[in-house]
């Protein structure tokens, strides 16, 4: 078979192309979601050509490697960089020996996927590694003896184009480039079908369409809206429905009728070359076959130039809401005082609004922490929002990234923004072994850094893909900064990274020692940001101990506990301690974050008592 042939053949009726690997070798107990399915091209030859064989037999005319994720990013991640070549090399071997076997001749495709990870991961890529890590995969493929290249299940237009032009540079053979859409119609990038169309023709690609994410019924809409402005040929292959788990296995609800009379219907439409992905079995490719005999396309093209048909037209950008109070009062350079609030164990809240009560004439901000010691408690969103509504004070949301993926941080986001609730403090959160919960899963798609980055980019009117948003938010983030690091040089890379990704301000834990506050201010020139220092006025000689001995982040020097083991009264000298800290240090701080010991709110008035501070809300 000949790249020649492959096109030639696109002219004389619809191709019929294979279905999943990846979930049907799942199914059959081969895989499990903690390994590498390309991988199993070396690990199990036999069962990944017995997934080739199955499809040919079914009536497909074109096979695609087992090498979606075979680039050296993906595999990086899984400690098999090295192995990119041996990996991709193996699955080709393994689909030339099915076709050697049931001697038909068919087309084998050099599957290539997306180098993995969510937006935020994909942005920060540099464009470099990217182009290398494709250029490498399609140069060992071509090599090994593919007659076409797939670029499948792309979720952004720019890492397409980046790996449209990485596969030119090192390879000559058919390009088929295949996006993946959301129930919306839409890349999760945001871009239309049209869009998508345009955009890849201009880059020469030979066959244009989509893969995975959703049903044939979707893909239906999909092929419509491209068939209306493509020149190029189209490619659907649709999941088989949407998965479902059954007995700990995905199950998929469209059945192999179903896919045939879709794929007739897609065919209708323009496409044509038609498969599927996941979820789609050899049982639903041979049902395709006999649905798809003797169907023709509607051949249905529009000339270049001409606006796409149902495009539809840009809404009025809205304007952006104001920002916080606490924004304001930090960007006017007035001293801020927040106090650390943790969510009630059960669901009513009026005794911890009893106490806050004391003290609201006095602060500026709640700061709601969001799981502590991660105990049960109520959602930190659901407190931040009560004590907003029932208090009017603005709170500081502490949003745990160790607890929530990608969706669900995108979807609390929003929420808080809707509730009123603007003012975001990102963090990793207690780890769970140590909770109520110790056997709970910790799952985080993102870093802290990666968290400040996608709501800098709601600020800017766009989600993690650089998909529009209805309006901007306004958010105010904040980040940790450790004073007590043992690695300090470490710990200002990483403060770096989370101001470059968009912080707002700085919060510290407790601290005792003024100098310490001193040298690092010395060392940076000035904090990149406003800084809220931690404090938590020590209660006894026990309460510093343990502070210094099992809290991460907090350091209590030995003199310290020693002062406070010598007073007649501890708790006022933990005190007096934090106050001539705050007094010493107060030109260099943008704030304090105090954390009343034992829910002793009002000891946030006796802090400022004791202090002379410019701008500060003296209590009564």
């Amino acid at each position: 078979m000949t790249a020649s042939s492959f096109i030639d053949r696109l002219g004389h009726g619809v191709l019929l192309c294979d279905g999943a690997m990846g979930t049907l070798l799942h199914a059959r107990g081969v895989h499990a979601f903690d390994q590498s399915v390309d991988a199993l091209s070396l690990s199990h030859p036999d069962q990944v050509k017995a997934v080739h064989l199955d499809y040919l037999q079914a009536g497909a005319e074109l096979i695609q490697t087992n090498t979606f994720g075979a680039n050296a990013v993906r595999l990086g991640v899984l400690g098999l960089a090295q192995q990119v070549e041996g990996i991709n090399r193996a699955a080709v071997n393994s689909a030339q020996e099915a076709r050697k076997l049931t001697g038909q001749d068919v087309w084998i495709a050099g599957s290539m996927g997306p180098l993995g990870g969510s937006g935020l991961a994909s942005n920060v890529l540099d464009a470099a590694v990217g182009h290398n890590a494709f250029a490498q995969q399609a140069s060992v493929l071509t090599g090994a003896g593919v007659d076409l290249l797939v670029l499948e299940t792309f979720g952004s237009l720019s890492e397409m184009e980046l790996a449209v032009r990485a596969v030119k540079s090192v390879a000559d053979v058919p390009i088929v480039a295949q996006m993946t859409f959301t129930e919306e119609g839409n890349t999760p990038g945001g871009d239309t079908p049209e869009e998508v169309v345009v955009a890849l023709e201009a880059l020469g690609v030979d066959v244009i369409g989509g893969n995975c994410s959703v049903g044939p019924e979707l893909f239906l809409q999909v092929m419509e809206q491209m068939a209306a402005v493509a020149h190029s040929p189209l490619v659907a292959r649709p999941n088989a429905g949407f998965a479902t788990l059954a007995d700990g296995r995905l199950a998929y609800t469209a059945n192999p009728e179903y896919m045939a009379q879709r794929s007739r219907l897609m065919a209708e439409a323009g496409a044509v070359v038609i498969g599927g992905c996941c979820g789609t079995t050899p049982e639903h490719i041979a049902s395709m076959r006999n649905a798809l005999r003797g169907v023709k396309g509607s051949g249905r093209r529009r000339p270049i130039g001409l606006a796409p048909q149902g495009a539809e037209t840009a809404l009025p950008s809205a304007p952006k809401p104001e920002p916080t109070g606490l924004a304001e009062r930090l960007g006017n350079g007035k001293f801020v005082v927040t106090v650390e609030v943790d969510p009630p164990r059960g669901f009513d809240i009026s005794k911890t609004l009893d106490k806050l009560r004391e003290v609201t004439g006095v602060i500026d901000a709640l700061n709601v922490a969001d799981s502590p010691r991660a105990q049960g408690r109520m959602g930190a969103l659901a407190t931040a929002s009560l004590l907003q509504s029932r208090l009017g004070v603005e709170t500081v949301l502490h949003m745990a990234i160790r607890n929530r993926n990608l969706l669900a941080l995108h979807s609390d986001l929003l929420g808080a923004h809707a509730l009123g609730v603007r003012n975001i403090f990102t963090v990793m959160g207690d780890v769970s072994t140590t909770g109520d919960y110790p056997d709970a899963t910790a799952v985080a798609d993102v870093t802290t850094s990666g968290l400040i980055r996608l709501m800098n980019s709601f600020n800017n009117g766009a989600d993690a893909n650089g998909r529009a948003l209805d309006q901007p938010t306004s958010f105010l983030v904040g980040c940790a900064l450790n004073l007590a690091a043992s690695d300090m040089d470490r710990e200002l890379r990483v403060l770096e990274r989370k101001v470059k990704a968009g912080a707002h301000f700085l919060l510290t834990q407790p601290v005792y020692d003024p100098e310490v506050v001193e040298r690092l201010w010395q060392r940076l020139g000035g904090f990149p940001v406003p800084l809220l220092l931690g404090v938590l006025p020590l209660r006894s000689v026990r309460h510093a101990q343990f502070l210094d001995n099992e809290v991460p982040g907090i350091s209590v020097a030995p003199a310290i506990i020693d002062r406070v083991g010598r007073a007649k009264n501890p708790a006022e000298e933990g005190l007096v301690i934090s106050q001539e800290m705050l007094q010493a240090i107060h030109g260099r701080i943008a704030g304090v974050y105090v954390m009343p010991p034992f829910e002793r709110y009002r000891i946030v008035s006796e802090l400022l008592s004791g202090v002379d501070i410019p701008g500060v809300q003296m209590p009564v």
